[in-house]
C-alpha cells in the first residue's frame, strides 16, 4: 500500500513491524482467553511458560509495537502523518479488543445471526488488514480518498479471509493447516458455516442439541459434519467470501497509485481466495 502511494517500501517497515507485533500480542492474549493449548501446531506461549508470563509477553509486544511506529520520523515521514497514523493505530487496537469482547460474548449463544458474526470479525481480522492497507497508504503519502479506498479494500479482504479460515477450521487438511481436522467443531466455535446451518429449519434442532452436549466427541462431530453438508453451509460460506473478495477488488480499482504495486495487491488478493492454509 505504501508503494502504491508512490513511496519507497522502507517508509512502511516500522509500521509493518508494529502491525505484526500487535497481531502477535492479540494472538498471545486470545490463546489465554480461549484456553488454547496449541496454535499452528505449536504449544502456545501461556501453555509453555505459564499464564503470568503469557500476559506479560503480550503486554511487552503491545509496547514494542508502539515504539516501532516512533521510528517513522527518522525515515522522513512528516510528524503530522506520524501522529495521524498513531491515532488510527490505537483506534484499530481498541476495535480489535471490541471484536474479542464480542467473540467471547458469543460463546454458547446459538441465537446469534450472520450480522452479529460480521460485526465480530469486522472488528478482528478485517480491522487489522484494513489498518495495514490504510496506514500503509498514509505513510506513503496517499490522498484521503485513496487511503479510504485502501481501507475498504483491506476491510473486505479481511472479511473474505476470515470466512475462508472458517472453512479451513472445519474442512481443512491438518497436514496443511497445522490444526486438527474439524477443530472449530470440537471447540464449539460459532463460525459462519455453523451459523448458517443453525438457520436451516431441517438442521437447527439437531445441531443445537449437539452443540449443547457437555463433551464433544468424534461421533458428535461426525453428526455435525453431516448436518453442515446437508445444509450446504460450506458452499454458502464460500459464496459469501467470494462476494467480499469481489468488493475488495472493486475498492482496489478505486485507489489511485502505482499500477505495478496495485497489480501486486490484486495478485495477492486472488491468491487468498480458496486458499488451503
Amino acid at each position: 500500500a505504501c508503494r502504491a502511494a508512490g513511496a519507497a517500501p522502507a517508509h512502511a517497515l516500522p509500521l509493518a513491524a508494529g502491525i505484526q507485533l500487535i497481531h502477535d500480542f492479540s494472538l498471545i492474549h486470545d490463546d489465554i482467553e480461549d484456553n488454547s493449548d496449541t496454535r499452528r501446531g505449536r504449544t502456545t506461549v501461556w501453555k509453555l511458560w505459564g499464564l503470568a508470563q503469557g500476559i506479560n509477553t503480550g503486554d511487552g509486544m503491545y509496547t514494542v509495537a508502539h515504539l516501532a511506529l516512533h521510528q517513522l520520523p527518522a525515515l522522513g515521514v512528516p510528524a503530522t502523518v506520524v501522529l495521524e497514523v498513531l491515532k488510527r493505530f490505537d483506534q484499530t487496537i481498541l476495535t480489535i479488543c471490541e471484536g474479542q469482547f464480542l467473540d467471547l460474548s458469543f460463546e454458547g449463544q446459538l441465537a446469534i445471526g450472520e450480522d452479529d458474526y460480521l460485526a465480530m470479525i469486522g472488528r478482528k481480522t478485517a480491522a487489522l488488514i484494513a489498518s495495514a492497507a490504510e496506514l500503509g497508504a498514509l505513510v506513503g503519502g496517499a490522498s484521503p480518498a485513496t487511503a479510504s479506498a485502501m481501507r475498504e479494500y483491506g476491510q473486505s479482504l479481511g472479511l473474505a479471509f476470515q470466512m475462508q479460515d472458517d472453512v479451513l477450521g472445519i474442512w481443512g487438511d491438518p497436514e496443511v493447516t497445522g490444526k486438527p481436522f474439524a477443530a472449530d467443531l470440537y471447540r464449539r466455535k460459532l463460525s459462519l458455516p455453523v451459523i448458517h446451518a443453525l438457520r436451516s429449519a431441517s438442521q437447527r434442532e439437531q445441531l443445537a442439541e449437539l452443540y449443547r452436549q457437555p463433551e464433544m466427541g468424534d461421533a458428535a462431530v461426525a453428526q455435525m459434519l453431516r448436518a453442515l453438508d446437508q445444509a450446504g453451509s460450506r458452499d454458502y460460506t464460500a459464496a459469501v467470501a467470494e462476494r467480499y473478495h469481489s468488493r475488495a477488488l472493486a475498492a482496489l480499482d478505486a485507489a489511485e497509485g502505482s499500477a505495478p504495486a496495485i497489480g501486486e495487491l490484486r495478485a495477492l488478493t486472488a491468491k487468498l481466495l480458496n486458499r488451503s492454509f
